[in-house]
């Protein structure tokens, strides 16, 4: 069932007659025919067609044979062969031994560690290895005493080279724990 309008059909009714021009006065207003317009729409159009004639009646710009032969001189003009090498560092060279000193390979500095947190509360530390754990890795809260009281530090490692290091803390990085860095543990 389709439903009804009670708002709109209480309304009374505008009276139409009232807000409609008559039509006797549009008639008069609007211009019978646009005379002007249609006589400069054809003196534009014409101007156009006598503009499009004109260019269509001048002669086309002499081409100039003297570009032609410049342009034919300037390929064959080549410079000369020369006769003897000019450079002698070429036949130097050929005889010449060169040694390099190669550096022995640097030795392993030591285990690294990598230190994720160091913190005043043992609760913060555990929290910090918490948020590792989930990341996948393995860390170890230690408790450091010094001068300036007890810390308690979130470390991971030891690690045998600084690039399996870099790799876990980058890879540490991906899941926004980015208070990591590696340290020298010898």
């Amino acid at each position: 069932m389709p439903q009804k309008d009670y708002v709109k059909a209480s309304r009374p009714k505008a009276k139409t007659a009232s807000r409609r021009p008559a039509r006797a006065n549009s008639k008069a207003a609007a211009p019978k025919k646009p005379w002007l317009l249609i006589l400069v729409t054809l003196t534009l159009v014409s101007g156009f067609i006598y503009f499009l004639w004109y260019l269509n009646q001048q002669p086309a710009a002499p081409v100039t044979p003297v570009a032609k032969k410049e342009q034919a001189v300037k390929k064959d003009e080549l410079p000369a062969k020369p006769t003897e090498e000019p450079y002698q560092y070429i036949k130097e060279l050929e005889n010449k031994e060169i040694i390099v000193e190669v550096p022995v390979q640097q030795q392993s500095s030591g285990p690294y560690q990598m230190q994720c947190g160091s913190f005043r509360q043992e609760q913060q530390a555990e929290a910090m290895k918490a948020q590792i754990a989930f990341a996948g890795f393995v860390s170890t809260v230690r408790r450091t005493e010094g001068d300036n009281g007890v810390w308690f530090r979130v470390v991971l490692g030891p690690y045998e080279s600084k690039r399996k290091a870099t790799s876990d803390m980058n890879r540490l990085r991906q899941q926004n724990i980015n208070t990591c860095r590696i340290w020298n543990w010898t």
